[in-house]
């Protein structure tokens, strides 16, 4: 298994030959007969996209990988990617659609080895049983949304992934660096941030220097079960190191590096699913997840890509992506921009579903979803938003529906109906079921793979 993970050999073959045990051999002769493939290999996706706010553009990515850079199994892989949308018919909620619009490119590079390379990581005991991986990683994005932002981005890190038991997996992110860059704005961006003062201490240029951990837990890890059961841990931690060396150089109150300011603060969640067969392709699959982060220090607000969201198609599937939250606040109807409000700094999030066979690789589900994002700070902006023991209950919003999915093995076409039971926003409708009508609760998703 290990060598095949390696992803330079194109075949494996395993011959093994008992000795005679008639002889009191307790061994085996085994031959591994390994052929290796062509190290270089080129890769083109493209894509179509089509989204509500009337968008619709290709997308394109081009990659190039050798996997047996250095001659031990080292991973080179370079990526470009690029896409284009543009609105269409009247769907332009900003003013009339221009010829040129939203747009995105980056270029991404990684260098993976298999195995622990010497570093912030010492070697571990037990490497060559399991399998374990160092990753360094490079990359520049350059983003346009033309009724909003045009933004430039930087990232690098260097990552740990590497197992200490069939069960316990642990993936290790020493450093990691991504710096953000407003190019320019609109007016339409630029009211929005000024009406909400959160948010846009959220888009500042700014660096984010971090390290975090993830421990992940899982007892099915090579067999079959009919129960399984996995728990992931994550922690990180922004700008500390980097708060006390410039403290060390005397600099006090908000701290810079290279004439922009740097992000403090920590974050942590953990999420655990258990899955129940309760006969062949019958499932029952729960999960929950509960996250929370506070700034602090050089910050007064977390960055924006770091916040929670939720909704959507792998989340509380009665409502849409970016439509909850936080707590009980709503965006007025006349603000199209209003989902820039919709993130939060704490989040709750349960899921049941019952999954079964309908006939052959057609299988269906119903589920029950339940959750919301809240604010650790008070924001005048966002009322309601706080999380609140009084409000608590009231304010998590709750949906059922049904789906179906097209299994084939490697991919799982989805789509799921969600039922909307209770927004945690007032509807104007009294009683815990206050959707304003039974066609208004409804949201369809279209996905690949399963919601967890």
């Amino acid at each position: 298994s290990n060598l095949g993970r390696l992803g330079i050999f194109r075949t494996v073959a395993v011959e093994v030959t008992p000795l005679d045990s008639l002889m009191r051999k307790d061994s085996l002769d085994v031959t591994i007969q390994a052929t290796f493939d062509v190290p270089l290999e080129a890769t083109i996706e493209a894509n179509v996209s089509s989204k509500s706010n009337s968008y619709i553009g290709p997308g394109l990515i081009f990659g190039i990988n050798h996997n047996n850079v250095f001659g031990g199994g080292e991973k080179l892989s370079v990526k470009l990617n690029g896409s284009y949308e543009w609105q269409t018919g009247g769907g332009s909620q900003h003013g009339k659609a221009s010829l040129f619009n939203s747009y995105e490119v980056g270029l991404n590079s990684s260098l993976t080895y298999p195995r622990i390379v010497p570093g912030f990581l010492p070697q571990l005991p037990r490497t060559r049983k399991y399998p374990a991986y160092t990753r360094f990683q490079l990359g520049a994005n350059l983003m346009n949304r033309p009724h909003y932002f045009r933004m430039v981005s930087f990232n690098g890190s260097m990552s740990y992934d590497y197992r200490t038991s069939l069960r316990a997996g642990h993936s290790v992110t020493p450093f990691k660096l991504v710096y953000t860059k407003l190019l320019n704005t609109t007016e339409s961006f630029d009211k929005t941030m000024e009406e909400n003062p959160a948010i846009a201490l959220s888009f500042r240029d700014q660096f984010i220097p971090s390290s975090s951990y993830t421990y992940t837990y899982d007892t099915s890890y090579g067999r079959e079960v009919d129960n399984r059961f996995i728990w992931q841990f994550m922690g990180m931690s922004a700008g500390n190191i980097l708060s006390g060396i410039t403290s060390l150089f005397g600099q006090h109150g908000e701290k810079h590096i290279f004439g922009s300011s740097f992000s403090q603060f920590v974050k942590g969640s953990a999420e655990m699913k258990y899955y129940h067969r309760f006969r062949a392709e019958h499932w029952l699959a729960t999960r929950l997840f509960i996250g929370a982060e506070h700034a602090y220090g050089n910050s007064k607000e977390v960055p924006y890509s770091e916040q929670f969201y939720i909704g959507g198609a792998n989340s509380i599937r009665a409502f849409t992506i970016r439509s909850l939250g936080p707590g009980s606040y709503v965006p007025a109807k006349d603000d199209v921009d209003g989902y820039f409000d919709q993130t939060g700094t704490f989040k709750l999030e349960a899921n049941i579903e019952y999954r079964f066979p309908i006939w052959g690789d057609l299988h269906g589900a119903a589920f029950v979803d339940a959750g919301n994002i809240w604010l650790l700070k008070k924001d005048p902006k966002r009322p309601g938003g706080e999380l609140d023991r009084k409000t608590f209950l009231k304010d998590i919003a709750l949906g059922t529906g049904i789906g179906l999915r097209y299994d084939i093995g490697m991919l799982v076409l989805r789509g799921d109906l969600g039922i909307g039971i209770h927004a945690p926003y007032d509807t104007g409708k009294k009683g815990y079921y206050n959707m304003t009508s039974f066609k208004n609760s409804l949201a369809f998703h279209l996905a690949i793979g399963y919601p967890f």
